[in-house]
């Protein structure tokens, strides 16, 4: 009896699936608003890890449409802020100046492929640039440098942030079907978004590396 009095008690402190719905979704949005504008938040793990937790709930249909929904709007929303707040930087008295601090800390290299695609393709570059790990910073930069007024790019930053609420909800989902506890397809998804996030830096630096030596052994 006591055993069963200690089940009893266990699923009555687990919160109603409505609760965490009520508490996830605003949460959600909130986590994924603010690492659009300060990425330290792994936004795109922060998704897939909803999307886990949705496919387990009684509809999971309606829990993947919410969740996609809520993503979709909280990339959106961040990625206008932090292009408003650009402008309003631009439009300053210092504007000039703002400008050359960031193109002189952003990678040099990055940027100036993210202005060449950007005069070429346009709006395009935007929904491209979401789903590539660290591109959406240059091409915003490069947004910025261009003078694109705000319309113009939120035209671009809405089938962008789609995409990439599609994208991270799909790796969600796979991970977790693939598992039968959910806190196992969050683990598989947040692991998964961090190999592709990585990886690119990674090969990046490793061609970097691969370069100077090749110039090292030249000059030797």
């Amino acid at each position: 009896m006591g055993d069963l009095a200690n089940l009893v008690d266990l699923a009555r402190s687990v919160p109603s699936e409505s609760t965490q719905q009520a508490v996830g979704y605003p949460s959600l949005y909130l986590l994924v608003v603010f690492g659009s504008l300060v990425p330290v938040v792994p936004t795109g793990a922060v998704v897939s890890s909803a999307a886990v937790v949705a496919i387990h709930q009684t509809a999971p249909p309606l829990s993947l449409l919410v969740v996609f929904g809520v993503g979709s709007l909280a990339a959106f929303s961040g990625d206008v802020m932090l292009y408003w707040l650009g402008r309003r930087g631009v439009a300053s008295k210092n504007g000039s100046r703002w400008l050359e601090r960031i193109h002189d800390h952003a990678a040099p290299e990055r940027l100036d492929q993210a202005q060449a695609r950007l005069e070429e393709h346009g709006v395009a570059v935007l929904v491209l640039s979401r789903l590539i790990p660290a591109g959406r910073i240059p091409v915003m930069l490069a947004c910025l440098l261009a003078r694109w007024p705000l319309r113009r790019f939120a035209h671009g930053a809405a089938p962008a942030a789609l995409a990439w609420a599609v994208t991270y909800q799909l790796i969600g989902i796979l991970g977790g079907s693939l598992f039968p506890e959910p806190w196992e397809g969050v683990a598989a998804a947040v692991a998964l978004t961090v190999v592709i996030s990585t990886t690119p830096a990674l090969w990046r630096r490793l061609r970097r590396r691969s370069a100077g030596d090749a110039r090292s052994e030249a000059a030797g």
